[in-house]
């Protein structure tokens, strides 16, 4: 690869590294002077901006630091690799149907959101577990507003097993730690 190719490449992967950024600052909801104000200016608006933008480079440790600000892996403050899926297909729009453990195709179906701020204060090994299950699901939707996470039906038969109960029993156990809201879409 040519000098010029190698430096517009690498000009190309800081401007996705930047989209990247800024999308996970926006799915925290803050503002670039919000930043530089809770990070007790370790993270400056101005120096945000310009990694955001791609007009410049943010090193290795400081990514790690913004990582641990924004409370995500490290490594999704980095550009998805548009390399080959090797044929791996997932169906991440199913919702599961909290009546009768059916998922619904039609609309008034009802879903599980689970309150990822209250699950942050439970404790034991079944909080844990359900915690890193829960980061786990996050990062492979890229969904890191924090709050809330709708689940889905293999979502939850996972979460049935973490808790010790049937899919069915799931969504009530769920609710019996605070952490679930069954809502219907509209």
């Amino acid at each position: 690869m040519s000098e010029m190719t190698a430096e517009g490449a690498s000009a190309g992967y800081g401007r996705k590294v930047g989209e990247r950024l800024r999308a996970i600052r926006r799915q925290k909801k803050l503002s670039l002077q919000e930043v530089e104000a809770t990070s007790n200016q370790e993270f400056k608006a101005s120096v945000l901006g310009a990694y955001e933008r791609g007009e410049r480079a943010i090193s290795v440790p400081r990514l790690q630091r913004l990582a641990r600000f924004y409370n995500v892996p490290v490594d999704q403050l980095l550009p998805v690799d548009e390399g080959p899926d090797f044929g791996l297909a997932r169906d991440d729009d199913e919702v599961v149907d909290l009546t009768d453990g059916r998922v619904a195709t039609q609309p008034g179906f009802n879903s599980v959101t689970i309150d990822l701020t209250r699950l942050e204060s439970l404790t034991g090994p079944e909080a844990d577990m359900l915690n890193r299950y829960l980061t786990m699901i996050q990062v492979q939707r890229q969904d890191f507003n924090g709050r809330v996470l709708t689940i889905r039906r293999d979502d939850l038969r996972a979460i049935a097993c973490i808790l010790g109960t049937g899919v069915d029993g799931a969504g009530n156990r769920l609710d019996d730690l605070g952490l679930a809201s069954v809502r219907t879409k509209k």
